[in-house]
C-alpha cells in the first residue's frame, strides 16, 4: 500500500481557516494517511486585506510543533511547515524569517499579482484569459528568479480555480499557450532542486483534475521534472486528504514513480 502524507493544509492559525489542528490530524487518519504537514499561510502585505495572513510564529511554532510531538509515532509523522505567498519585494524579510526559525517544509505560493489576489473577480476586470494567465506566470517565474529558498512550488496554475468563474468553465491553462514561460519556470524548479506541488484543493473548487492539471504535469515530467510533493490544501477536517484515492494512479500515468516528503527541509523520496 503506497504510504500517503498531505503536505499543505491550514488551521485557526491561517487567516481563511477556522480548523482545529487536533481535527485535522484525526482526519488524516481517518483516511489512513501516513502522516501531514502543517503549512498555514504566511502572506505578507496582503494589499486586498492587510495582515489577514500574517501568520503568529510566536505562537504558531511551539504550539503545533507540541503537537506535532504528542500526536506522532511509529505509523503516522507530522511536521511542521509555511506556505509562504511570493512577492518579490519580500525577499530581504522572507530571507530573514527563515533564518530564524525552523521548519520542516516551505512551501511558496502565488496568490498576489502586483498587488491583486486573482482569487478576486476584480483581477479579471480589464483582462482578457490569456493574459491574465501570462501576467500570473509571469510574476511566478519572476518571483523564483528573486527567491527560491523553498522546497516546492505551490499549485502552479491556481489561477484557474478562479478564472474559469469569470471567462466560463471552459477556460484552461495549456502549455501549449505559453511553451517558452512554462518551460522556463520547469527548468528552473529543476536546476534549483525545488519541487512541483500536485494540490487536490482544485477538486473542491469545482475542478476535475489537480493543481496543476494533468497536461501541465505530463509537460513539467516532459522537461525533465521528476521531483513533486502532494497536498490537498485543506481548510477544514473534511477535505484532508481530498481525492487521494486516485492520486498514485493518476501520478503514474503520467510517468511519475515517486513523490517527496520533507522532514527538516530535507527530502525523502516515497513510492507511488
Amino acid at each position: 500500500m503506497t504510504k500517503l502524507y498531505d503536505m499543505h493544509m491550514h488551521t485557526r492559525f491561517s487567516g481563511d481557516s477556522e480548523a482545529d489542528p487536533y481535527e485535522m490530524i484525526a482526519a488524516a487518519k481517518s483516511k489512513k494517511l501516513s502522516g501531514l504537514i502543517f503549512t498555514d499561510h504566511m502572506d505578507l502585505d496582503y494589499w486586498v486585506e492587510p495582515h489577514l495572513f500574517d501568520l503568529d510564529l510566536e505562537t504558531y511554532l511551539p504550539t503545533l510543533s507540541a503537537i506535532a510531538s504528542e500526536c506522532s509515532d511509529d505509523s503516522f509523522h507530522i511536521g511542521v511547515g509555511m506556505e509562504l505567498g511570493l512577492q518579490e519585494h519580500l525577499v530581504s524579510k522572507h530571507q530573514e524569517l527563515l533564518s530564524n526559525y525552523d521548519f520542516d517544509f516551505i512551501i511558496g505560493s502565488i496568490h498576489q499579482v502586483n498587488k491583486q489576489d486573482p482569487y478576486y473577480d476584480s483581477f479579471y476586470d480589464k483582462r482578457d484569459a490569456a493574459g491574465a494567465f501570462r501576467e500570473y506566470l509571469e510574476a511566478t517565474y519572476d518571483n523564483l528568479n528573486a527567491f527560491h529558498d523553498i522546497d516546492t512550488l505551490g499549485h502552479l496554475d491556481y489561477i484557474v480555480r478562479y478564472a474559469k468563474r469569470f471567462f466560463g468553465e471552459d477556460t484552461a491553462l495549456l502549455s501549449s499557450d505559453f511553451p517558452e514561460l512554462l518551460e522556463a519556470i520547469y527548468r528552473f524548479l529543476i536546476a534549483h532542486d525545488i519541487s512541483l506541488e500536485v494540490n487536490t484543493g482544485a477538486y473542491r473548487c469545482g475542478l476535475t483534475e489537480p493543481n496543476p492539471s494533468i497536461e501541465l504535469l505530463q509537460f513539467y515530467y516532459d522537461c525533465g521534472g521528476r521531483a513533486i510533493t502532494i497536498g490537498a490544501d485543506a481548510h477544514k477536517p473534511e477535505h484532508v486528504g481530498l481525492a487521494f484515492e486516485q492520486l498514485p494512479e493518476l501520478l503514474r500515468s503520467v510517468g511519475f514513480t515517486t513523490y517527496r516528503h520533507y522532514l527538516g527541509r530535507t527530502p525523502s523520496e516515497l513510492p507511488l
